[in-house]
């Protein structure tokens, strides 16, 4: 579990190295035993107020792709030192314009044993045309749940949070 605590010294360590200018805001530092995902705001493309759809759409990814290929190397040598630091992989994101575009992003694989009853539910999401694996399946309801039960995680959260907080005042939690 990674504390509150721990996060918050990512994003300030995130928020102190990244070079001035990368990012017009640093918009979300996620943190798990993997990876640090990091994602800011970049400037959304200037258009004429009568541009279509369409062209915003592709305005905007325009703009992500020349921002990603124009910082790559300073972003590569800040997740290296992060990386280094954390011993996490870095991910990189951006937002822009109200699209969210994540870089290359860690996909951990997660050992788990399922009873059948679990797998055929796997199963009839792959044979409707939801997943394609029982693995993309299982993302898929991982999903799901995060979507309708972010009240409940944060919650949940916030406990194992003080739990660790208590443990850490028991004899063999650091003392300053």
């Amino acid at each position: 579990m990674i504390t509150q605590e721990q996060r918050d010294r990512v994003r300030g360590w995130f928020t102190g190295r990244l070079p001035d200018g990368l990012f017009e805001e640093l918009v979300e530092v996620t943190v798990d035993r993997e990876e640090i995902t990091v994602i800011g705001r970049v400037p959304a493309p200037g258009l004429a107020d009568d541009a279509s759809d369409a062209e915003r759409e592709s305005a905007v990814q325009g703009r992500i792709q020349e921002f990603r290929e124009r910082t790559r190397q300073a972003r590569m040598d800040v997740a290296g030192e992060a990386e280094h630091q954390f011993r996490r992989k870095v991910s990189w994101g951006v937002e822009c314009a109200g699209q969210r575009a994540l870089f290359t992003h860690l996909a951990a694989p997660v050992m788990t044993r399922l009873r059948q009853p679990e797998r055929q539910v796997l199963d009839t999401l792959i044979a409707g045309g939801v997943a394609r694996s029982r693995s993309e399946a299982l993302a898929w309801c991982v999903r799901l749940v995060q979507r309708h039960t972010d009240d409940w995680l944060t919650e949940l959260r916030e406990s194992l949070e003080h739990v660790e907080r208590v443990r850490a005042q028991g004899p063999d939690g650091d003392e300053d």
